[in-house]
C-alpha cells in the first residue's frame, strides 16, 4: 500500500535499423532485480514445457508474432543495373545513344523507380526518369513483382525497354535465398559518342599573313562608337529610331545596340545585332546557295566590313537595314585622325518631329463621390487624395454650426418635420439629422451623411459650395433637389459669427441677432405666465398619479387618440394651447373635465387666463 511509483523500464529499441528487445534493468517502480530472475517469456516457456513422460498430448508453443511487410522489409531495396538505347535521328555525329540507369525495387511496398546518374556536360535531363510507384505489368491490372526481375532480361516500363545487365550483392543474395536462379551478369555497353568526346580534339594551325594575335594585343578594349538612326517611316507605323554602332578593333566585329528612352513604349531589348563580323559584299551564287541557310561562311563573302566603311554623314547598310551615321565619340575622332588622316567630323543635326499634343479633356462629373476625388482619376493612373488644409482642420476641430430647418414642400405632412443641419467648419461639410417624433409615423435619424453641397447652377469647372455666409434665418438652401428653410440656429452660431464678423455678410449676422432677440422676448413672457416646475413639481406628480387612479374606471378613454389629437392641433409644437380649444378637444374625446381631480389638474397646468400647458396635462394619459 505504501508504493507510489509504478514506472516500467524501457525494453524496446532500434539498433542499425533493426528492432530488438532487451531484459529490463530494474523492476516496476525502480525496484531491484536479482540476477537469476526470469523474464516473462522464459516463465511462459517453462509453463508450457512438459516432460516426455507425462501422459496426454504435448502442449504446442504459441505461434510467433506477426511482423508486417513495412517492418520486415524496411529500408531493404533491390538494385539492378540496366540501360536503354535511344535513337538520335537529327545528328550526323551519332545515330543512337546508350543511357545507363539504375532500377530500384522497394520490398516494403513493391514500388519501383528508375534513376539515371548525372553525366557532366551531357546536355540531357537526367536524374529520376520514373517516379516511385507500383509499375503496371499489363492491361489486366497486374504489377511488376521482384520475382519478375532477373539479370540478362528485357523489361518494359511505359513503352520504354530496359536491359538488365547486373545487380548488387544484396539483391543477388536475396533472390538466391528465395530460390530464384539468376542469369549470368552481362557487360554494360558503352555509348560511342561519349567515347569520341573523350578523345583529344585535333587542332589545325593555318599560316596567315595577318597576325591576329598582334591585332588583339594592340587593340584590345578599343571600340569605335558611332551614333546612327534607322529611318523606317516609309512603312506603316514606322519610326526614325536611334541606335549606337560599336566597332571592335580587336577582331573587326560590329555590334548594334538600341537606345531606349523613358516611356518609349518598346520592349527593353538592348541589342539589335549581336557582336559579329558583318559581310559587306557576297559572292553572286543565288542559284547554288540555298536561301534557307542563314549562316554565311567565309567562302560566300568577298569583303567584310572594316573601320574604313564607317564615316560621319554617310549611310551604311548592315544586314538589310540602312543606318545613317550622324555623329561619333571623341576616341573615334582621334583614331580616324591618326590612322586615316580624316579631320572632317562635323556632326549632322537630326530634326525630330515634335509629338502631337493631345488635349486633355476632363469628362463631366458623374455624381459619384466628391468632385475633387473623382477629378484625380483624370490626372493620374494611380489617383492620389486631394490635399487638405491641415491648418484649417486643426483650428476648427470639433467646431460645428447647427441650424434648425424645415422642408419647403406642398405636402402638409412634411411641413411639420423638423431637421438639424450641421455645418462642420474643419471640412466645410454638411450633414442633416431628423429627430425622432413619437407617433409621427416617420422614422427619424440620419437624413444626409457628411458631404459638401454645391449651390444650384454650379458646374464641374466652376463649383461653389454652401458656407456659413449663406445660412441666414429665413434663407432657402437646396440640397440635392430638396429645398430647406432655415428657421433657427444654435447660440454657438451667433457667438462664432460675432467673433469673426469680418468673414460674414452683415445681413446674415443681423438675421441671427434678430432671431435670438425675439426668442429672448418670448422666454421672458413665458416665464412670467408659466409657473416653474420646480415649485410645484411634487404636487403635480401627486395629482397626476391620483388622476390616473381615478380614470382607470373610464375604460372608454383611448390614451393614444388623446395624444394624437392634441399634437395635431399644436402646429407650432410649443406645447401651449388656448383653453377654449382645449375644452373643445376634451369634449370630443369624452374626457371628464368636470371631475374634481381633473379640474384641479387643469387649473395647475394653466398659463394665465386663456392658455394651458397641455403637455403636463397629457402626462395623466400615458400612451
Amino acid at each position: 500500500p505504501q508504493k507510489t511509483s509504478f514506472h516500467r523500464s524501457q525494453t524496446l529499441g532500434y539498433k542499425n535499423g533493426f528492432a530488438f528487445s532487451q531484459l529490463p534493468t530494474v523492476g516496476i517502480g525502480g525496484e531491484r532485480l536479482y540476477a537469476n530472475q526470469l523474464s516473462e517469456a522464459e516463465l511462459e516457456e517453462l509453463a508450457n514445457h512438459r516432460p516426455l513422460l507425462t501422459y496426454g498430448p504435448e502442449k504446442r508453443a504459441p505461434p510467433s508474432d506477426f511482423i508486417p511487410a513495412h517492418v520486415a522489409f524496411d529500408k531493404k531495396i533491390l538494385k539492378f543495373d540496366a540501360y536503354f538505347q535511344e535513337d538520335v535521328p537529327l545528328s550526323t555525329e551519332e545515330h543512337y545513344r546508350v543511357r545507363q540507369v539504375g532500377i530500384y525495387y522497394y520490398l516494403e511496398d513493391d514500388s519501383m523507380t528508375v534513376m539515371e546518374p548525372a553525366v557532366k556536360n551531357s546536355g540531357l535531363l537526367q536524374g529520376k526518369l520514373l517516379r516511385r510507384h507500383r509499375v503496371p505489368k499489363n492491361d489486366q491490372g497486374e504489377h511488376y513483382h521482384w520475382k519478375d526481375l532477373n539479370r540478362g532480361m528485357n523489361i518494359t516500363f511505359y513503352g520504354r525497354t530496359y536491359r538488365i545487365v547486373d545487380c548488387d550483392p544484396f539483391t543477388q543474395e536475396f533472390l538466391e535465398s528465395q530460390g530464384i536462379e539468376l542469369n549470368p551478369p552481362e557487360k554494360m555497353p558503352i555509348d560511342p559518342y561519349t567515347e569520341t568526346r573523350k578523345a583529344p580534339v585535333r587542332k589545325y594551325v593555318t599560316p596567315s599573313d595577318f597576325d591576329q594575335l598582334k591585332q588583339f594585343l594592340v587593340y584590345d578594349k578599343q571600340v569605335l562608337r558611332f551614333y546612327a538612326t534607322w529611318d523606317d517611316t516609309k512603312n506603316m507605323f514606322g519610326e526614325n529610331l536611334p541606335y549606337i554602332i560599336h566597332y571592335y578593333l580587336a577582331d573587326d566585329t560590329v555590334e548594334v545596340r538600341e537606345v531606349h528612352e523613358k516611356n518609349d513604349g518598346r520592349d527593353p531589348f538592348p541589342v539589335l545585332i549581336r557582336r559579329q563580323r558583318l559581310p559587306k559584299t557576297l559572292v553572286d551564287n543565288k542559284n547554288t546557295f540555298p536561301s534557307c541557310v542563314l549562316e554565311i561562311s567565309d567562302q560566300e563573302v568577298l569583303e567584310w566590313y572594316t573601320a574604313k566603311d564607317f564615316a560621319v554623314g554617310k549611310s551604311t547598310n548592315l544586314l538589310g537595314r540602312t543606318f545613317f551615321i550622324y555623329d561619333c565619340d571623341e576616341f573615334t575622332r582621334n583614331f580616324y585622325r591618326e590612322k586615316f588622316g580624316i579631320t572632317d567630323f562635323q556632326p549632322v543635326e537630326i530634326k525630330k518631329k515634335p509629338p502631337e499634343e493631345v488635349p486633355q479633356v476632363i469628362p463631366p462629373y458623374n455624381g459619384f463621390g466628391f468632385l475633387e476625388d473623382s477629378l484625380q482619376n483624370c490626372f493620374s493612373l494611380f489617383p492620389k487624395p486631394p490635399k487638405k488644409d491641415i491648418v484649417k482642420m486643426l483650428e476648427n476641430a470639433h467646431k460645428v454650426l447647427r441650424y434648425q430647418v424645415v422642408l419647403e414642400t406642398p405636402n402638409p405632412e412634411d411641413r411639420k418635420r423638423r431637421f438639424i443641419l450641421s455645418y462642420f467648419l474643419s471640412t466645410d461639410m454638411i450633414s442633416i439629422y431628423e429627430p425622432q417624433v413619437r407617433n409621427s409615423g416617420i422614422i427619424g435619424g440620419k437624413y444626409l451623411r457628411k458631404t459638401r453641397v454645391a449651390k444650384p447652377g454650379s458646374t464641374a469647372d466652376n463649383v461653389t459650395y454652401y458656407g456659413p455666409s449663406d445660412f441666414a434665418i429665413g434663407a432657402t438652401i437646396e440640397v440635392f433637389g430638396h429645398r430647406f428653410i432655415i428657421i433657427g440656429a444654435d447660440e454657438f452660431v451667433l457667438k462664432y459669427m460675432e467673433s469673426n464678423a469680418e468673414q460674414f455678410p452683415p445681413a446674415t449676422l443681423q438675421s441671427l441677432r434678430d432671431h435670438f432677440h425675439q426668442q429672448q422676448v418670448v422666454k421672458e413672457a413665458d416665464s412670467s405666465a408659466i409657473p416653474t416646475l420646480g415649485t410645484c413639481s411634487q404636487d403635480l406628480d401627486e395629482l397626476i398619479a391620483q388622476v390616473q387612479e381615478e380614470l382607470r374606471h373610464h375604460k372608454y378613454l383611448n390614451n393614444r387618440d388623446i395624444w394624437e389629437a392634441f399634437l395635431q392641433c399644436d402646429k407650432d409644437g410649443s406645447g401651449i394651447m388656448d383653453k377654449a380649444k382645449f375644452f373643445s378637444l376634451c369634449e370630443n374625446l369624452s374626457v371628464p373635465t368636470s371631475a374634481t381631480l381633473v379640474s384641479k389638474l387643469i387649473e395647475l397646468c394653466s398659463c394665465g387666463e386663456d392658455k394651458i400647458y397641455y403637455l403636463d396635462f397629457l402626462r395623466a394619459f400615458p400612451a
